[in-house]
């Protein structure tokens, strides 16, 4: 296996998902800031813009983006002292797990942005300016840390964290951590004694704001202690590699609860996503997707808001619904069976007109048509 850099920071929400993958399977990495020359000379003509994580091997390949990631190695790295896949083999544990991925990855983001610029501003501010100056005097950090962060901070409105949806947003995070809660007092893991990629999915914001952020990780622990500790079990695996999913394609009864909300709060937004981004490229033909295109209407917990319309939820959107499609027999049945539970006839109704696929470290059309 080359040698790996990983360039993220402890702060970082995909960060936490990349790193926590690594270090379970059994990959050596080191892990650096990176700085204004990485960004000019190796992530933005690679990736288009500033951002991390970005992995970089000693052959030199340049992989963003966390799930891209975990899906590079995972074509690489299983076998003896690698650790065994993250993907589950039997379909109603892979779909199950793909599907949570796809909820921390794309959904837990506004809980996330909303506790870390609430409740945990000043201490973040400091983080943000010693990525930049580990060594500037506190005052030097803090207002450093006020020019990185204000892109951050300016997107938990525009993600649908307003005064209107707030109390609604704490409110389902908090009854989620019961959920969570309730799991992990069995299980150590989502599907069993090893990880899987909804782990991954989920370590991102549990970890990176909601855990390691002061105040954040303080609800956390009071609220949903097992969760506090599944969370410190995934990102400092106590023995990497190791561990089974449960037998018989089980997805246990205690995670129900957390799909279901997933599928009454997350999937009406992604499916107006799809509309809408096949209406913006039939509007805008030849053009690739951008990172927004305006805003739609969501609801959370019984309050209305908007937010905005973001692309790469559906590419994500994809991985689970591209899985279930390809199933027949008798696992597209058991499939189906998992989804009558979790009222998931809106996942399958899903239409994607305008597939994606991500070229070369960015998000393009995919023109091979139409998904059903």
């Amino acid at each position: 296996m080359d040698e790996v850099t990983l360039y993220g920071a402890p702060l970082s929400y995909y960060s936490g998902k990349a790193r926590a993958y690594l270090r379970w399977k059994g990959i050596t990495f080191r892990e650096l800031a990176p700085s204004p020359e990485v960004y000019k000379q190796v992530i933005i003509p690679a990736v288009g813009y500033p951002v991390i994580p970005v992995v970089v091997t000693a052959s030199g390949a340049v992989i963003q983006d966390s799930s891209d990631i975990i899906d590079y190695f995972e074509a690489r790295a299983t076998g003896p002292g690698l650790g065994p896949a993250v993907y589950p083999a039997t379909p109603r544990q892979r779909l199950a797990a793909l599907l949570l991925e796809l909820y921390g990855d794309e959904w837990l983001l506004i809980p996330a942005m909303h506790y870390r610029w609430a409740y945990n501003r000043d201490w973040v501010l400091g983080e943000f300016g010693a990525l930049r100056a580990p060594d500037a005097p506190p005052g030097e950090r803090r207002a450093l840390g006020e020019k990185l962060a204000a892109r951050f901070q300016a997107m938990t409105p525009a993600l649908g964290a307003t005064p209107q949806t707030i109390p609604a947003i704490e409110a389902s995070y908090e009854a989620l951590l019961g959920e969570l809660d309730a799991h992990f007092a069995h299980y150590p893991y989502l599907l069993g004694t090893r990880p899987s990629i909804g782990d991954y999915g989920l370590i991102g914001p549990l970890y990176a704001h909601l855990y390691r952020d002061p105040a954040s990780g303080a609800l956390m622990k009071r609220l949903a202690p097992h969760v506090a500790d599944w969370v410190e079990r995934v990102h400092n695996p106590p023995a990497p590699g190791a561990g089974d999913f449960l037998a018989d394609d089980s997805v246990p009864d205690s995670l129900l609860p957390v799909l279901r909300r997933q599928m009454r709060e997350q999937m009406p937004v992604l499916a107006d996503t799809a509309i809408r981004l096949a209406n913006w490229r039939e509007r805008n033909p030849g053009k690739a997707p951008p990172r927004n295109i305006g805003r739609h209407h969501f609801s959370i917990d019984g309050a209305q808001g908007e937010r905005l319309v973001i692309p790469h939820s559906q590419w994500m959107l994809q991985r689970p619904l591209t899985y279930y499609r390809s199933l027949a027999g008798a696992d597209k049945a058991a499939a189906d069976a998992l989804l009558d539970t979790l009222g998931g006839d809106i996942f399958r109704a899903i239409t994607i007109r305008a597939p994606l696929k991500r070229e070369h470290n960015r998000l393009v059309f995919d023109n091979q048509g139409e998904q059903r």
